[in-house]
C-alpha cells in the first residue's frame, strides 16, 4: 500500500499488533482510545479489514461462538511491517494533528529500534517548538494570539498552549534519557 495511513487503518493494524481481535471489540478499543464523539461506524471498519486481507496486512479466522460466526483479524508479519514503516515515517497531519498524534503515539512502541522511536519524537518536539501557538487566523495569516479578546477564544488559547508546554516538557525528558 502506499501513501499515508488514515487514523482507522493505524488503530486497525496497531490493535491487532498486541493481539487478535474480532471487528467488534477492535471498534471497541477504537472507541475507547477515540473517544465516542469518534465513533468508528461497522462499514468503515469492514471496509479497512477487508482491504487489508486483500493487501496481506492481516489475517482472518472464522469460529462459531453461540452459534453465530465470528470473524477474527491478525496481524500478519506485512501489517506490522507496514504498521512499523508508517509510525517511523510519521508526518503531516500524523504528526500535526493532536487527535491524529496521540494513535500515533498510542502505538510508537511497535517500532523495534529505539533510535527511530526517538526520531519521531524529535519531529513531534521540533513541530512544537515551532510557531503552533497561532490558532486563529484573519484570513490573511496568522494574528497575534494575544489580540484575541473574546474570552471563549482566549480560554481555548490558554488550554492550547498548556497542552503545548506539557507535552514539549515530556519530549524533552523523553529525549534527554
Amino acid at each position: 500500500m502506499v501513501g499515508m495511513m488514515n487514523t482507522i487503518e493505524l488503530m486497525t493494524l496497531g490493535f491487532l499488533s498486541e493481539e487478535p481481535l474480532c471487528g467488534y471489540r477492535l471498534r471497541k478499543k477504537m472507541e475507547q482510545l477515540q473517544g465516542y464523539m469518534q465513533a468508528v461506524s461497522d462499514g468503515t471498519l469492514h471496509s479497512v479489514t477487508n482491504k487489508f486481507v486483500k493487501a496481506g496486512y492481516i489475517g482472518e479466522t472464522f469460529n462459531v461462538v453461540n452459534g453465530r460466526r465470528l470473524r477474527e483479524f491478525h496481524l500478519e508479519p506485512a501489517g506490522r511491517a507496514a504498521l512499523v514503516d508508517e509510525l517511523k515515517n510519521t508526518s503531516g497531519y500524523n504528526l500535526t494533528n493532536i487527535t491524529k498524534w496521540a494513535v500515533v503515539m498510542s502505538f510508537l512502541s511497535v517500532i523495534p529500534d529505539e533510535a527511530d522511536r526517538r526520531a519521531v519524537l524529535r519531529r513531534r518536539l521540533d513541530l512544537l517548538e515551532s510557531d503552533v501557538r497561532r490558532l486563529y487566523s484573519d484570513g490573511e495569516g496568522p494574528i497575534d494570539n494575544d489580540k484575541v479578546t473574546d474570552k471563549y477564544r482566549r480560554a481555548i488559547i490558554a488550554v492550547h498552549d498548556a497542552e503545548i508546554d506539557a507535552e514539549r516538557q515530556w519530549l524533552e525528558r523523553e529525549l534527554a534519557e
